[in-house]
């Protein structure tokens, strides 16, 4: 009994615990519901934050909206998601004052130094539940917890996944409702690899430019970052890029496919001499390259490729000009070339066909020897250009008109639109004929007669340094509707005609050769002294009449200008093979069939013809349509071709044309920051069609259309269409000065040449040739643009614009007058 009794005494009192138990568990499940309750709320208190910028946000962007309609893309080749982000577009322009967009800098950099550490907490309290509530499979020590959290959450109405994303989501949205700028991972080392995918947009301008820089002052260097993305409302004030970049698959004609069938090989297949240079690929140590000035006997006027006096002193001959010819170093420059003394903005065209300044170009040899004959005078600062010189006394345009009234079949601007003047001297030829709608691709050596082709470009007057030596020339084959030789002292007649024959590589079938040197027009002894070499002038016109006979050139006339007492031989080229087919001697010989007249990158010469073409579907065989109908109009032959990005050719060149005009108005002119007044000297350093150089016709500019060796031969499309260009290998310097051009474009160059260049020795030929002040635009593939930038912030340029998209990037950047101060002897320039 005893036992039942206490069996039922400890029957209540375990049933009385397990009461208890129950009681405690209760409570601590609603100090654990409190809890969780009081927890969610969190995020809601954030995002309310979240939510009062994006209303802040989208009131600016309504006052916005008046006036950013004109900086829509209206690309035809970018799909309609291309161009939304969130339902907004990443190009929106501020309506802020100055004064108004210097607060807003001071008020953001308080606003988002708080916002930054709030984040930062976020992330790294996000992170700490993903780490300690996620096992792999979602199930760790919080796991329970974590799903309950979001569960309160979604009832909320806050969309939150994975313990923190939803904040990664809302933050993102808010930045890009927002237009804020993000500095990169390398600099505040606070983007995630989700925010590197995102679009990134940059815009800099002087003025804010120089705020940021104020505003840095005063900041330590973990503050840096944030200055710069504070600076994106005042920046966006003068200048916004309103360009979107479409995705590989959207782009068509931004990324080049391969050739179907083949019919667009490259320079370099053709010549087959492109050099072989060791794999190099983009690295920290080029991004972070330790610049130095290049220390030669050329000094400011450096050229890696015609100064090598290395090979130069250790070549067997100069008979034949060999050392004005490239010879480039093994290993490509990466230094920088020193500014002269005294150098300051180039002057603006026209004012600069005129005069330039002496400090930019301090060179007076040419004056001292010419100076009585009007090519170029010391005025003061500046140099001057009377415009006449030797051959046209009572100026250019009465020469040039002269010689249309001789052979009015020239008709200047609309059948002779590209022309190639020989021995150019300072070009006021080429400088003239743009008031006719001509360009004139001008060549002269570095020689005695120094800097005359610097002299030309200085003017902004298209030029390029080159020599009729023992190589051809780096043009294709009939491309030039006119040749001209005014007192060019070129001994067309020996060693088998073969200089002459290399005129008649270039010159188009049909096309004029006008020869105005002294032997057809002058018996003075000091003009006919310096042709006794070659057996007097007698001797040599004669020799010129029997040679160009027997390349069945037309003498069309031989006419004299009374007032500039000169004269001019005006010779025509056949347009067909009859004469060819009835010559009783074959001299000069007919090429090879094998031998392609296209090749034409470090070539011999030949002395030999190549047939007319006269199949109406070869190029050639008709002449082009009339300027400016040209410039738009698809060649002829190139009907039965596959285009360089897959499609028919001429649909290629019509969608490229398309592509550019939409690019140059509704970026390029508006979006860059770029004063197109001040830009005369343009380059495209990796042209196709030419569709860049064409949509700039309106301007007040002539770009050098640059082919490189490796990529599809189009160099006869941009003839053919009125302009003109050159062959180049970008592993190598350019045939030009320093400081010759205002804008470089380079569209996809970088990317396809790092394997087989240094990008680093590039830039140090971009920064060579840019003028200071000038710009260099670049579209690659984002990790090139990422690493171009690295190299522009080394060289203490100022980024203008950067935008990414899908892989995709644009950069656009200012060169300053920032040089080194320790020199790199280059021993191969010493002399």
């Amino acid at each position: 009994m005893a036992m039942a009794k206490y069996s039922r005494v400890d029957g209540r009192k375990s049933s009385s615990y397990c009461s208890t138990a129950v009681i405690v568990v209760f409570v601590a499940f609603c100090l654990v519901g409190i809890w969780m309750f009081m927890s969610s709320s969190v995020v809601p208190l954030e995002n309310s934050d979240l939510s009062s910028q994006e209303t802040r946000n989208e009131a600016k962007q309504t006052l916005q909206e008046g006036v950013s309609k004109q900086f829509d893309d209206t690309s035809g080749d970018i799909s309609e998601d291309a161009t939304r982000e969130g339902g907004t577009m990443p190009g929106k322009v501020s309506l802020n004052t100055d004064e108004e967009s210097r607060k807003s800098v001071e008020e953001n950099q308080e606003e988002n130094h708080g916002n930054d550490s709030s984040d930062e907490k976020t992330d790294s309290e996000n992170e700490q539940r993903t780490v300690d509530g996620d096992d792999g499979s979602g199930n760790g020590k919080d796991g329970e917890m974590d799903s309950r959290e979001g569960e309160s959450n979604l009832e909320s109405g806050q969309a939150e996944n994975e313990g923190g994303e939803m904040n990664n989501n809302v933050q993102a949205e808010s930045e890009e409702n927002s237009g804020e700028i993000r500095s990169e991972s390398a600099e505040g080392g606070k983007n995630s690899d989700e925010e590197v995918s995102e679009d990134k947009i940059k815009h800099v301008d002087k003025e804010d430019i120089s705020t940021v820089d104020n505003n840095e002052k005063n900041q330590d260097e973990n503050s840096e970052p944030s200055a710069i993305e504070n600076s994106a409302e005042s920046e966006e004030n003068n200048q916004t890029s309103n360009e979107i970049l479409p995705t590989a698959a959207q782009s068509e004609i931004l990324t080049e496919s391969t050739t179907q069938n083949g019919a667009w090989s490259t320079q370099a297949e053709e010549s087959q001499n492109e050099k072989k240079w060791q794999q190099a690929s983009i690295s920290n140590e080029e991004n972070d390259h330790q610049w130095k000035v290049c220390k030669s006997t050329a000094g400011p006027d450096y050229i890696p490729c015609l100064d090598n006096w290395q090979v130069i002193r250790k070549l067997p001959s100069t008979k034949h000009y060999e050392h004005r010819e490239r010879h480039c170093p093994s290993e490509p420059p990466t230094c920088l070339v020193p500014l002269p003394e005294g150098y300051k903005r180039s002057i603006k065209w026209p004012k600069s066909r005129d005069k330039i300044w002496y400090y930019n170009v301090p060179h007076t040899k040419l004056a001292e020897v010419k100076g009585h004959q009007n090519w170029v005078k010391v005025t003061g600062e500046y140099l001057t250009f009377p415009g006449g010189g030797t051959q046209f006394k009572n100026g250019a345009l009465h020469y040039i008109d002269f010689l249309q009234q001789s052979v009015p079949d020239i008709a200047w601007g609309k059948r002779s639109r590209v022309i190639l003047d020989v021995g150019c001297g300072v070009a006021s030829f080429g400088g003239y004929l743009f008031e006719r709608d001509v360009l004139a691709m001008s060549f002269a050596p570095k020689d005695e007669h120094e800097a005359q082709v610097q002299f030309a470009l200085e003017r902004g007057i298209p030029a390029i340094l080159n020599v009729m030596g023992t190589k051809r020339l780096p043009f294709p084959s009939s491309v030039f509707d006119v040749v001209h030789c005014a007192r060019c002292r070129v001994p067309w007649h020996v060693e088998g005609g073969k200089l002459l024959l290399e005129l008649n590589r270039v010159l188009r079938p049909g096309g004029y050769f006008i020869w105005s040197a002294t032997p057809v027009y002058q018996k003075l002894p000091e003009d006919v002294g310096i042709w006794q070499d070659f057996g007097g002038c007698g001797f040599l016109m004669a020799e010129m009449s029997r040679l160009t006979k027997s390349m069945c050139w037309d003498l069309v006339t031989v006419k004299k200008d009374r007032l500039n007492a000169v004269g001019a031989a005006i010779y025509q080229k056949p347009a067909s093979n009859d004469c060819y087919n009835k010559r009783s001697k074959n001299a000069p010989p007919l090429c090879e069939e094998s031998d392609d007249p296209n090749a034409a990158w470090n070539v011999s010469l030949q002395a030999c013809m190549h047939k007319v073409p006269e199949d109406s579907t070869e190029r050639g065989s008709l002449w082009p349509v009339q300027w400016p109908e040209r410039l738009e109009q698809p060649p002829y032959w190139l009907n039965s071709q596959i285009g360089v990005y897959g499609k028919a050719a001429q649909e290629d060149f019509t969608a490229d044309y398309n592509h550019w005009k939409t690019v140059i108005s509704e970026s390029y002119l508006k979006g860059m920051g770029i004063d197109w007044s001040s830009v005369r000297n343009v380059m495209d350093m990796k042209a196709v069609y030419g569709g860049f150089a064409a949509a700039l016709k309106d301007l007040k500019v002539w770009v050098m259309n640059v082919v490189p060796i490796d990529a599809a031969d189009t160099l006869p499309v941009i003839y053919e269409r009125g302009l003109f260009g050159i062959h180049h290998d970008w592993c190598e310097s350019f045939n030009t000065y320093p400081r010759t051009y205002d804008v470089l474009h380079a569209d996809h160059l970088f990317s396809s040449i790092q394997n087989r260049c240094k990008l680093v020795a590039v830039i140090a030929e971009v920064d060579r040739i840019l003028r200071p002040e000038g710009k260099l635009i670049v579209r690659d593939k984002a990790e090139t643009i990422s690493a171009v930038e690295s190299m522009a912030k080394s060289l203490q340029w100022e980024i203008r614009m950067i935008y990414s998209k899908d892989g995709e990037g644009l950069l656009c950047v200012r060169k300053k007058f920032w040089r080194p101060t320790v020199e790199e002897p280059i021993k191969s320039a010493i002399v």
